[in-house]
């Protein structure tokens, strides 16, 4: 039975301790079992409310933020919806800045939770809803002439290298889950963007037990971190695979690496409401999917773990679900 907290003094008390769901339906006769956190439970209906959090606290701690300075950050629309909370409640101006190949949902998401948003136009002709590391590096280069501009005014929270990213998922989206599968998490399935999230709850998974396989999933043409060649940087799944190694990235921590088309992840996230009652976005569809295939090789009962990264209500104005 999942708890609660009585009351919260704020909405940011009910950030973590998401619910997690085996996936009966879609893994029937299959050797290996599947379980999914759905992160769309947190207030912003990601998983990168527990990082954002983490890394403005540890920046009031720190005296890196202070009263009367701006938040600046990069985002596809999760960091940032997550920042843009933590800031409002807190009482930061809060500046997200973001390829305009992103879901119109992201924005408006924002820009209810008070954020000021600064779009860049996607390099070269992408396809709609398709960002790439291209895109990343424009939204990058405006970020800095932003931050440059307010000078001391200023806090970036530089989510692709601050350690607070990854502490915040080791330190609750880690833990919950060996709590939740009662210490034993055979597999954990994850794509990558800033690779908070994978570093986070990979180190909280091998310090339990150091035989835990945690497999990456990349989009099949850009799969830059199996060391395959690169054949188009743009892909349906926002928020990951940038093209890059990212620098919070440990390779010592990956024991294995799959590929997923846009139309396997399309298809498996459709699955995914239609059978299970889920509605995840692009990536929460490659992470089942990935999941699934793991579950049809591996041992009797084992037990893989991935999250639902974000809601699908984020993505309506996208292919992902036919109108």
């Amino acid at each position: 039975m999942r708890t609660y907290e009585k009351r919260c003094a704020s909405v940011l008390e009910a950030i973590g301790n998401t619910p997690l769901v085996e996936l009966r339906r879609m893994g029937q006769g299959k050797p290996g079992r599947v379980f999914v956190k759905l992160e769309m439970y947190n207030p912003g209906a990601s998983h990168k409310d527990r990082p954002a959090l983490q890394i403005i606290t540890a920046a009031e701690r720190e005296g890196k933020l202070k009263p009367g300075m701006t938040v600046v950050e990069l985002t596809s629309g999760n960091m940032g919806t997550g920042l843009a909370i933590a800031c409002r409640l807190k009482g930061y101006k809060f500046v997200a800045v973001m390829s305009e190949g992103n879901t119109v949902e992201r924005r408006q998401m924002l820009k209810a939770f008070g954020a000021e948003v600064v779009l860049v136009p996607q390099a070269g002709k992408p396809r709609p809803g398709q960002v790439s590391g291209e895109d990343l590096a424009l939204v990058e280069k405006k970020r800095q002439q932003i931050v440059a501009r307010l000078g001391r005014k200023c806090f970036a929270p530089d989510q692709f290298n601050n350690p607070n990213t990854a502490l915040g998922h080791e330190l609750t989206t880690g833990a919950e889950l060996l709590e939740q599968l009662d210490g034993r998490v055979d597999y954990f399935v994850a794509t990558v963007g800033a690779a908070g999230m994978l570093r986070g709850v990979s180190t909280a998974l091998k310090r339990h037990n150091p035989k835990t396989r945690i497999i990456v999933v990349e989009p099949e043409t850009v799969a830059v971190l199996a060391g395959k060649k690169v054949t188009n940087t743009s892909h349906a799944l926002q928020g990951t695979s940038y093209n890059m190694f990212p620098p919070l990235y440990d390779r010592s921590l990956v024991d294995g690496f799959m590929q997923v088309t846009d139309a396997q992840a399309i298809r498996t996230a459709r699955r995914l409401a239609a059978e299970e009652g889920i509605l995840g976005g692009f990536s929460g569809g490659a992470h089942v999917w990935a999941a699934l295939k793991i579950a049809d090789e591996a041992k009797r009962g084992a037990r893989i773990a991935t999250l639902i990264s974000d809601s699908g209500m984020k993505y309506l104005s996208t292919s992902l679900y036919p109108a």
